[in-house]
């Protein structure tokens, strides 16, 4: 997603390298770059982590708030997904370029979250048809390298896995209403969300006929087309997404491939991700790196 000008040089030098299967960093092309992990650095949110993926450093925060359910799912709760695209992170997010990044890429992760299989807004339910949770997701993108909805959607589910709701209590008032009573945070009675199935997001690259996963920026600016695919850790496809002007629906094949590449790189990249989220979870201090 980053615009960076590249020399004809450079280019040929990204594109001799894809042909080989060695990057310039060295990586293979289903590799990613090492990726590091921090829990809890917002003290004012329910749950937050930070990821860098490289030069991509993304900040989630997920803070709870009591809403209506809509009426058309009565019994759910609510995600509602919110980027800042930083001007501090690339000179391509001043003015209204960032802010339509921003919209895109909180639509692409609402999606992403839309079926039950990703995320299960029942458990979020508190009185059927009255009173809901509703997770406020805060991105804030610090620095742009490539790759940045993958990245984006590895920090939303440590951050969802960080995050810990009030145990609430439903009383009945004198005048027959009911009145809602959150546990206090010193109380020790919150309780963890179900995030498991959380998808991570894969962006796959197409430089001639190689499939790049986690390009960088330079690698970005020479591909003419991408496919983020939203997978959960159970192998099943949340969302699809072809942004740009390039397009895998040409060829049936490499779309298929594609698919199937990216399908594997989730599971094996959620796998990962879990294990880091426990290892922060259980371990003091925690670890900061994972797939390094």
């Amino acid at each position: 997603m980053a615009d960076i000008l590249l020399s004809e040089a450079e280019k040929t030098f990204i594109l001799h390298g894809v042909r080989d299967n060695v990057r310039n960093d060295g990586r293979s092309c289903s590799e990613f770059r090492p990726i590091e992990l921090e829990l809890g650095l917002v003290e004012n949110a329910n749950g937050s982590a930070r990821v860098r993926l490289a030069n991509t450093d993304v900040l989630v925060a997920v803070k709870c708030e009591i809403d209506n359910p809509s009426s058309n799912f009565p019994d759910e709760g609510k995600l509602d997904f919110f980027v800042d695209c930083s001007a501090n992170a690339t000179p391509q997010f001043e003015g209204k370029g960032g802010e339509q990044l921003a919209v895109e890429l909180a639509a692409l992760m609402s999606r992403a979250y839309q079926t039950r299989e990703s995320f299960n807004l029942s458990t979020l339910s508190i009185i059927k048809g009255m009173k809901c949770w509703k997770l406020c997701i805060d991105v804030l993108i610090l620095e742009c390298g490539g790759s940045l909805i993958d990245a984006i959607s590895m920090g939303t589910k440590a951050a969802l896995a960080d995050t810990k709701i009030p145990k609430v209590s439903v009383i009945g008032s004198d005048e027959g209403s009911l009145e809602l009573e959150l546990a206090d945070e010193a109380d020790g009675r919150e309780e963890p969300l179900d995030w498991h199935h959380a998808p991570c997001l894969v962006t796959l690259n197409k430089l001639e006929d190689s499939l790049l996963v986690d390009a960088s920026a330079e690698e970005e600016a020479c591909c003419a087309a991408a496919l983020i695919v939203g997978v959960s850790p159970n192998k099943k496809i949340t969302t699809t997404s072809i942004p740009g002007h390039g397009s895998f629906l040409a060829d049936s094949k490499v779309f298929t491939r594609a698919l199937n590449l990216a399908v594997d790189v989730g599971v094996k990249l959620n796998t990962a991700l879990e294990a880091a989220i426990k290892k922060h979870q259980t371990l003091k201090p925690p670890p900061r790196g994972f797939l390094d």
